[in-house]
């Protein structure tokens, strides 16, 4: 089986592309489930965020499947997949592994050590899981990546005074308009972005904020947070006309401030300036809306150069996480390599605690007259004996996967230990929490 990883981001594509590719729905798994059914797909997990859309695949042969998922983004998103073609990168195998940890460290981030892409990663390999969408590789793959995020957070300082896209967008105003506290500050959206933006403006304003939601009671309980006011969002326009600046991080497939909408805003301002930055994937502006006198609009895109500000003293801390990052690809590759040796190391295992189950009952009448407690030392020696023996070849196996000799030696095991085909085979579909297991008891 190989992984494959295939997408976009914020490196490869401008925001008028990664608008297009955002899997929208996909909370309900009609994307999963459709790559899913793919010929040779094995197991997908999907990634999308305001910065970036990927799908992560476990197939029989990527090269051989790399043109169907290709094919598969446009028709889930009903476009062409050629204009997006050439922003789309394929990796595979350690490659892929490596951009998967990279992605869950951060490390990959346009704003490098920002923490929130570690729980969108998890929310997205939860979405896939309640589908069944996910098998023994991918599960471990996710799992490793978490590690792999847990010790770059904790090990470096890569995490220190942490910034997200929302802090940027802040800082991004600030840089614009010089002092925010007498300014009006309108807020398009209550999600975790909004939210976020709303921690670093709370602290530099001095004017109630203004938020400004699709579903009102959230727009509500932010406000209430913020001390702030709520507006419905038939109210988006008379929040534009007061506001000074607007931030917009909604989920909206189409753009609500469009160009007409900001028009009518501007006569009724006197086109007094007015700054929006807008956050969200896809936009919430018409980037149209620029063209008139007055308006001065952002996008994510436009964020890069706040974060180029930022970045110096991460430089050094994210190549530490860069070093912990490619010991964890190597010993995550060398898991994968040793997946063939795992039907005939769970069948010797079998084969030997039957020796030793048969062996104690046996002598059950012998062992009749000990004590509970020392029945209970019999058995623990008995086991100690018995993983001691598995131990070795045990580990020879795991270290012959991969290898070119792999066959030979498997066969040679079985041969040695009169391993049952049967039970071979069966061992072969067993989940990852098997393989996971000999790993933790045979680690050496």
């Amino acid at each position: 089986m190989s992984i494959l990883v295939i997408g976009l981001n914020h490196a490869t594509a401008p925001v008028e592309i990664r608008e297009k590719v955002t899997f929208p729905g996909d909370s309900e798994g009609h994307s999963t489930r459709f790559f899913s059914g793919l010929d040779g797909v094995e197991e997908v997990m999907i990634l999308s965020t305001c910065n970036r859309a990927e799908v992560f695949v476990v197939a029989d042969d990527a090269e051989a499947r790399k043109e169907a998922i290709v094919q598969g983004i446009g028709q889930v998103h009903g476009i062409d997949p050629e204009p997006i073609r050439d922003f789309l990168y394929i990796k595979t195998e350690a490659e892929a592994v490596r951009h998967v940890f990279r992605v869950a460290s951060s490390l990959d981030s346009m704003v490098i050590g920002e923490p929130q892409i570690l729980g969108q990663v998890k929310e997205s390999f939860r979405k896939a899981t309640k589908v069944n969408a996910t098998g023994p590789i991918l599960n471990r793959l996710m799992h490793r990546s978490f590690f792999s995020a847990k010790r770059v957070r904790t090990e470096t300082e890569i995490g220190s005074a942490a910034v997200s896209v929302a802090y940027v967008a802040v800082e991004l105003a600030r840089k614009i308009l010089g002092e925010l506290a007498d300014k009006a500050v309108l807020l398009v959206g209550a999600g975790e972005m909004a939210e976020l933006a709303a921690r670093h403006l709370i602290a530099q304003v001095t004017r109630p904020i203004v938020v400004v939601n699709r579903t009102f009671e959230n727009a509500c309980s932010l406000a209430v947070d913020l001390r702030g006011l709520a507006l419905r969002m038939e109210k988006l326009e008379d929040g534009l006309i007061d506001a000074d600046v607007a931030i917009t991080s909604t989920g909206s497939c189409e753009p609500l401030i469009t160009k007409d909408r900001m028009n009518r805003v501007m006569r009724k301002r006197r086109y007094r300036p007015i700054f929006i930055i807008d956050i969200a994937i896809p936009r919430d502006v018409e980037p149209q809306v620029n063209d008139i006198d007055g308006v001065y609009l952002y996008n994510i895109d436009d964020l890069q150069a706040v974060v180029s500000e930022n970045l110096g003293e991460r430089k050094q801390e994210a190549l530490k996480g860069e070093r912990i990052v490619e010991e964890e690809v190597g010993k995550f590759m060398n898991w994968k390599s040793s997946l063939g040796c795992t039907p005939t190391i769970i069948a010797l295992r079998e084969k030997l605690e039957t020796i030793r189950t048969g062996e104690l009952t046996r002598m059950n009448g012998k062992l009749s007259r000990l004590s509970p407690a020392e029945r209970e030392i019999v058995e623990l020696i008995s086991k100690s004996i018995i993983n001691k023996i598995a131990h070795d070849p045990i580990l020879f196996l795991k270290k012959a996967g991969g290898r070119t000799r792999e066959s030979f030696y498997l066969d040679t095991a079985q041969r040695m230990f009169g391993l049952d085909a049967n039970r071979l085979e069966e061992h072969r579909t067993e989940e990852s929490s098997i393989e996971e297991e000999i790993d933790d008891r045979y680690q050496g």
